[in-house]
């Protein structure tokens, strides 16, 4: 448990906050005369607003401290959080004079606390998977952008409030690229780039090469997209990959599908070159956009999301539950996975995504069980062989740094989707179903043909079909572009094709039962025929019959 957690009301501040405000009060004496002319009002709102801003600060630090996996022990905590900075931005709001005149409070200062609430709401959605609180999120940020809270803060010669200013910067960039809002990100990139720039000349620092860096990366991430989707006038149109109403195909009367429902799902990004953004490779930003419904505006109440829940009345989640792990170590991700496996309802399924370079065997194995055939690499500190696989230094020991098949063997006495998008994907092929339980595996192809330009920095192909299938089909076709109202009429056919797909599958008396289990999950519906499009687009398509590991 975090060494902020509070319990109940807090009647009178603790002795160092106090010392605090007395160190306000002092430095309000020193620039408006003694002590004794200042109303006895006007002082307790200053000491009220120091106590509020420290404890906010205080259970804000404390939220660092709380287990990033698991999805219970966290909300009390968040709800205390937001119930403060929900005192604390009214507090400023009714006492602004007063503040301004006797605690000195600059309009960055405000800025910061707004900053704050807009991290509260993004971490939120990070817990929740419930893309509204983004929009939360976006509103404040926006709010700083539009009143220009920060504008003063270039003109004190402080380099730790302008690096604040960057911070804030690179936050709404994240936020705005999740809500897909481009043309905010453009300007946004615009102006960290002015602002770089200015930081940098004005101040001496050793972290102009990382701050020159994110711009490189975001620069990257915007134009990962293969395709653009053109307006008459050659605007590009921003589409959003989302499951929207029409998205998934309908299960038609008689179709018998199974009832589970897509609970939990670990996203997981581990290629060596591929563009990312904050923790973020493309791969791992389709994939959670693919698992993820248009948002909803909700209203803005900064206490709504931290308000403990019924027990005994679970709400309906829209989205699945993610967690998205960047690079992470082998124990890392199986705590991860234990963690999400532990809390799985009934009847619930949880989907494990990896992205990741292939660890490939060297040698021949006398045996073929589930760690002879490699697997995906997990994370360490050591350099990467060629840039994109790992190969046993010493062939009598298996690579400790890989996610063998057999390590997911205990995982799979619950429902399981495993979509793994790998150059060593194979390894996968002969995934034993030792519990009986329904078991899907989607496997990426192993390489792509060389008439493809290779586009494995800007994001795998694999994962593209599972993201936005009619992009990926132009961009194998050769297109680079494509108007509008052609695009339309293209998202149409493929809404058709997978009502065929959904057809075919629930009428076949052949089809493995657990494609079915399954079908009865939009999400996992919308993944499961977008593979079969994939699949037959690579089966069909004639550069990619060249050999069988191009699908």
């Amino acid at each position: 448990m975090s060494r902020w957690r509070l319990t109940g009301t807090v009647e009178k501040p603790p002795r160092k906050r106090r010392s605090r405000t007395e160190f306000a009060l002092k430095e309000i004496m020193s620039s408006g005369g003694a002590e004794d002319d200042i109303p006895q009002g006007e002082r307790k709102t200053v000491t009220d607003f120091c106590y509020l801003l420290d404890k906010s600060k205080q259970l804000f630090n404390g939220l660092r401290d709380l287990p990033q996996y698991g999805q219970k022990q966290w909300q009390s905590y968040f709800g205390r959080t937001f119930d403060v900075y929900t005192k604390l931005w009214k507090f400023q709001q009714q006492h602004r004079q007063v503040l301004d005149n006797r605690y000195g409070l600059k309009r960055w200062q405000i800025g910061e606390i707004a900053s704050k609430i807009g991290q509260l709401y993004y971490h939120y959605y990070l817990r929740t998977s419930e893309t509204s609180y983004l929009n939360e999120a976006f509103s404040f940020y926006s709010a700083i952008r539009q009143r220009s809270y920060y504008s003063q803060v270039n003109k004190e010669d402080r380099p730790e409030l302008v690096v604040k200013k960057l911070r804030y910067y690179a936050r709404f960039i994240v936020v705005c690229l999740l809500l897909n809002k481009m043309d905010v990100v453009k300007d946004l990139v615009k102006e960290l780039s002015d602002e770089i720039e200015d930081y940098t000349h004005r101040f001496n620092t050793e972290d102009q090469v990382e701050w020159n860096l994110v711009l490189q990366e975001v620069a990257a991430f915007i134009e990962a997209d293969p395709v653009m989707v053109l307006n008459d006038d050659n605007t590009i149109v921003i589409t959003s990959n989302r499951l929207a109403e029409t998205g998934a195909p309908l299960l038609e009367q008689g179709m018998i599908v199974g009832q589970l429902s897509l609970a939990d799902a670990l996203i997981i990004g581990n290629c060596n070159n591929q563009v990312k953004f904050s923790e973020l490779t493309v791969d791992m930003f389709r994939m959670l956009q693919a698992l993820e419904r248009e948002p909803m505006n909700l209203a803005s109440q900064m206490n709504k999301p931290g308000m403990q829940e019924s027990a005994d009345k679970p709400t309906r989640r829209e989205n699945p539950h993610k967690y998205l792990l960047y690079k992470p170590t082998f124990s890392q991700l199986y705590t991860f996975l234990a963690a999400s496996f532990k809390e799985l309802p009934a009847n619930s399924v949880l989907l494990i995504y990896l992205s990741a370079t292939g660890v490939f065997p060297t040698g021949r194995s006398d045996s073929e069980g589930p760690y002879d055939f490699g697997g995906v690499l997990t994370n360490s500190n050591r350099d990467i062989i060629n840039g994109d696989a790992i190969h046993k230094r010493n062939q009598s020991h298996k690579e400790m740094h890989c996610l063998h098949p057999g390590d997911l063997y205990p995982f799979t006495r619950k429902p399981l989707f495993i979509i793994v998008d790998s150059s060593n994907s194979v390894a996968y092929k002969n995934f034993t179903n030792l519990f009986g339980q329904p078991l899907v595996c989607l496997l990426s192809p192993t390489a792509y043909p060389k008439a493809l330009q290779d586009q494995s920095q800007r994001g795998s192909l694999f994962t593209l079909f599972l993201n936005n299938p009619l992009m990926a089909f132009l961009f194998v076709s050769g297109l680079s572009s494509m108007r509008r109202g052609l695009w339309e009429k293209c998202q149409e056919y493929l809404r058709k094709i997978n009502r065929d797909i959904a057809q075919l599958l629930t009428h076949s008396r052949s089809i493995d039962q657990a494609f079915l289990q399954f079908f009865g999950d939009e999400f996992l519906r919308l993944l499961l025929t977008r593979f079969i499009f994939c699949s037959a687009t690579m089966r069909m398509h004639k550069i990619f019959r060249v050999g069988k590991e191009h699908y």
